[in-house]
């Protein structure tokens, strides 16, 4: 899924929120139960941390902490977690996801992936979070 949405194939609701020469930052392809949840892609195909080259390690970091910043102050995130699990996709991804102060506890950290139909949001609610996300960083360009 990660190398289609690199690729153009297929776009997350409210497309890609931030673009850099070696970078791109979509919303999930799949159902969410929080507004803003992030993902942080290497534009040339990785499989994991060890196959990023020294630009890309130089820029994650400050992007993501950019990225989570972001977060804060368009969304209300009160805190923020940013996850790198690589047990689904063949290629590099680091989830930012945020945490409101209305999250359920069981939403907390890696309890958002297991989140039930129910406590999924719409696409328009989801596409916003990421105009408003694509507007703050736009903003810090």
């Amino acid at each position: 899924m990660e190398c289609e949405v690199v690729s153009g194939a297929r776009s997350p609701p409210g497309g890609i929120v931030l673009e850099s020469e070696l970078f791109l930052l979509h919303g999930l392809l799949a159902p969410s139960p929080l507004a803003g949840w992030v993902v942080l892609a290497p534009r040339r195909h990785a499989r994991w941390w060890w196959e990023l080259d020294e630009r890309e390690l130089r820029e994650i970091g400050p992007l993501a902490a950019r990225v989570l910043r972001a977060q804060r102050s368009a969304l209300g995130a009160v805190h923020g977690y940013a996850l790198a699990l690589g047990d689904v996709l063949h290629h590099m991804h680091l989830h930012l996801v945020p945490r409101f102060a209305s999250t359920p506890e069981r939403l907390h950290g890696r309890g958002a992936f297991g989140a039930s139909p129910a406590d999924m949001l719409s696409e328009s609610e989801l596409a916003r979070a990421a105009s408003l996300l694509r507007a703050a960083l736009s903003e810090r360009a």
